[in-house]
């Protein structure tokens, strides 16, 4: 039977293992944490959202990116200290704006699709991940913003997206802990929220429960890939200690990481971290879970999502381009905390939790599902910010793949 090491445990990488143990794989899955889903699948925006599967690649985000770049507090920053990576990358993703119509195509037809598949997992396996099914509404405070949404709104619908505009009225009938005026939305019935966190852990425990070890406080250094088996260098105990590991075949699903590894393997892979920031309002008070919205929301105009997770609010945003820097900064959570005070106001905000994580992106905001160069090598990474929404059906992508080219 092959043996396969799939390389992180986020969302991307337990579900590839639970995917490929169905078919009868052997898998163990490494990764440097210790519990699966800590570091981008712990505390995102909470959207399982295809109405969010518009590409970033278009002249109109270019020109904001640069009307944000000298404000601290904006919804995109960008750091402009020289850098190779980001550079190069931020090229080719320009490079890819003739494509944005079918990137976004396409995007929305595989998280319709991944729907089904994540839903299905979490019935099977029995996983609470305080999943509400009420949709995302996104909000617009003005006719113009508003205009440009229904372009792109027409492209979701070419996706075979269920989504239509609704009036400021409308709205609020939606939802209506939502006070504020805006000048329209567009609503999409068939979205989701969920805690990515539960989720992922419970579908680690259920591939457990399937025979998948986890190899976990674990940096795999180098790959050995001059013959097969491949050889995992393992290191423990912050690399005090080595283990040498040997596998079949290898499934990257590293995240802003996987660029490294897929340079070791001999492939080329241009991802991109791209921080972003949330907050977790804990609804300590009856008052706080009254106001506290039930839909799911984006206000296009701050680039901020809600989510309601239980007893807590999860709000989240921002795109920061610096590298691999995972600082909290204040500035950048502040707006987070103002927008709910603002919005939302009979919320105590006095038990608030920040987080950032590192959204994997590649230039074309596509995600890298398959075989690399060498035999036994394959991806399922770069998600950006929708590796919650997409990834149950990459798994199955990647699923096939391997089938294909490593039968039982």
């Amino acid at each position: 039977m092959p043996r396969i090491a799939i390389i992180g445990a986020g969302i991307t990488g337990v579900t590839s293992a639970y995917a490929l143990s169905k078919l009868g794989y052997q898998v163990t899955v490494y990764d440097r944490q210790r519990y699966p889903a800590m570091e981008t699948s712990y505390a995102n925006g909470g959207q399982l959202s295809a109405s969010n599967a518009e590409v970033w690649n278009s002249s109109a985000t270019v020109l904001k990116g640069l009307r944000w770049m000298w404000r601290k507090n904006a919804p995109l920053l960008l750091n402009p200290k020289p850098s190779w990576h980001k550079y190069s990358w931020l090229a080719q993703f320009m490079g890819q704006i003739p494509n944005y119509r079918q990137n976004t195509i396409d995007t929305t037809r595989l998280a319709i699709e991944a729907r089904q598949h994540l839903y299905a997992m979490a019935e099977d396996e029995g996983i609470d991940f305080d999943l509400e099914r009420r949709g995302i509404l996104h909000i617009y405070h003005d006719a113009a913003s508003f205009k440009t949404a229904d372009r792109a709104n027409k492209l979701l619908q070419e996706g075979g997206l269920e989504r239509y505009a609704v009036s400021s009225q409308e709205a609020r009938n939606i939802e209506p802990a939502l006070l504020t005026d805006c000048y329209g939305g567009f609503y999409t019935p068939s979205d989701a929220t969920g805690d990515i966190h539960k989720f992922t852990s419970g579908l680690a425990r259920a591939c457990e429960r399937r025979g998948v070890k986890f190899v976990h406080d674990a940096d795999i250094g180098n790959i050995s890939r001059d013959s097969r088996p491949y050889v995992l260098d393992v290191r423990r105990n912050g690399g005090a200690e080595s283990e040498q590991h040997e596998t079949d075949a290898i499934v990257v699903c590293a995240g802003a990481l996987s660029r490294q590894f897929a340079r070791q393997l001999g492939d080329t892979l241009n991802i991109y971290p791209v921080k972003g920031y949330s907050i977790s309002v804990h609804l300590d008070d009856d008052q706080s879970q009254a106001a506290a919205p039930s839909v799911s929301l984006l206000d296009e105009a701050a680039k901020i999502v809600t989510s309601r997770l239980g007893d807590r609010f999860r709000v989240a945003g921002t795109a920061e381009f610096n590298g691999f820097n995972m600082d909290i900064r204040a500035e950048r959570v502040q707006p987070l905390i103002d927008w709910t005070r603002k919005h939302f106001p009979q919320i105590r905000t006095s038990r608030v939790v920040p987080w950032c994580g590192l959204r994997p992106m590649t230039p074309n905001m596509m995600p890298r599902v398959g075989p690399g160069k060498r035999p036994g090598v394959f991806y399922n990474t770069g998600h950006g910010h929708l590796g919650w929404t997409l990834s149950a059906a990459t798994a199955q992508i990647l699923a096939g793949s391997v089938e294909r080219a490593l039968p039982l």
